[in-house]
């Protein structure tokens, strides 16, 4: 791996979106060593300031020009920019960590949780892959157990916020409970299905021949590639829920060997990036409103499957905010490792 300068030229590319947005928040927070911020965006935002340590700093159209002297590129404007903008990037000698799917399944391209596999990082060619935000949100707690003991099998159902489909899907979801409370029509133009008080197969193109969502075939794909491990048998069943900006999964998890509820809080109290959020006596549990806003992923309802009398299998509840340790924290993490 080429580490790029001790204070580098770093440019986010669809910075005034919802994920960029945090992006920038990320940057500040963890006082990410850099030189110079470039903002880059579509033209329609172009001649706008976002607010970075202090100052104003102009957003700028994005252009095949706008990576001369740039290190690090982190991109959250879809997948076609990313491909579109790619060479641009490489052309520039920089290093583009993506947050779309465009690069994710590429054998040349690593695909990173910095809690799980930051060597990958060191393999890159030029662009490193950001997760898909369900997969990192699951990835995360299952990897420390899967090293103490290999998981065979995955049964994952998300409840995913309206801030995976963007700041306008939230936008839409306020809008839409507000009418619904008030007893006024509304019609949906960013998400399909009605929203308010409502859920829905996650919104993306089902295969006609698997007949899982792309979501679906992301996380099954992903954690696959992320562990290392192609045999691990994952099924998954992605739902849109109306909540605005953290996901929540219910993991059904089979081990090779047995592992007791016990055995897996012990593990999970130690491993980076987890809280464990677990009251029995009070039913407190992982929750969107209290993981939204954290860096960490919540874990909680750790039990035995009890369809599962060998004692081979655990259940897991887990919540995690989509925009940062789902897409923003994980992308900027990533950059932490070019150090």
């Amino acid at each position: 791996m080429d580490f790029v300068a001790r204070s580098p030229v770093v440019a986010v590319a669809g910075a005034t979106g919802a994920v960029g947005v945090e992006m920038l928040k990320c940057l500040e927070k963890r006082n990410f060593p850099l030189s110079s911020l470039k903002l880059l965006a579509s033209k329609r935002s172009a001649g706008t300031t976002m607010r970075f340590r202090g100052e104003d700093l102009p957003v700028t159209e994005l252009t095949e020009q706008s990576f001369a002297g740039v290190d690090i590129a982190l991109f959250s404007a879809g997948g076609s920019i990313s491909k579109a903008f790619a060479p641009a990037v490489a052309a520039a000698g920089a290093v583009m960590i993506d947050n779309s799917s465009a690069f994710r399944m590429n054998p040349d391209v690593p695909l990173v949780v910095p809690e799980i596999n930051p060597q990958a990082a060191a393999q890159h060619k030029g662009i490193i892959a950001n997760p898909n935000c369900s997969t990192i949100i699951a990835a995360v707690p299952l990897w420390p157990l899967h090293r103490k003991n290999r998981i065979k099998r995955l049964i994952a159902s998300t409840y995913q916020a309206a801030s995976g489909a963007g700041w306008a899907a939230m936008e839409e979801l306020k809008n839409a409970t507000r009418a619904a409370l008030d007893g006024k029509p509304f019609t949906q133009t960013i998400i399909p299905h009605p929203y308010a008080f409502n859920l829905f197969s996650h919104n993306t193109t089902v295969d006609p021949v698997t007949l899982a969502n792309e979501e679906e075939g992301k996380l099954i794909k992903e954690t696959r590639k992320i562990f290392g491990d192609a045999e691990i048998r994952i099924s998954a069943t992605c739902v849109r829920v109306p909540v605005l900006r953290a996901h929540c999964e219910a993991l059904t998890v089979e081990f090779e060997r047995p592992m007791s509820r016990e055995e897996a809080t012990a593990i999970l109290s130690d491993a980076p990036g987890v809280r464990i959020v677990d009251d029995i006596a009070a039913n407190h549990f992982p929750m969107p409103n209290e993981a939204s806003e954290q860096d960490d992923v919540l874990v909680g309802r750790i039990r035995a499957d009890m369809s599962d009398p060998s004692g081979h299998s655990l259940q897991l509840f887990v919540s995690g905010d989509q925009l940062l340790k789902g897409a923003a924290l994980n992308a900027v993490q990533i950059a932490e490792l070019l150090h």
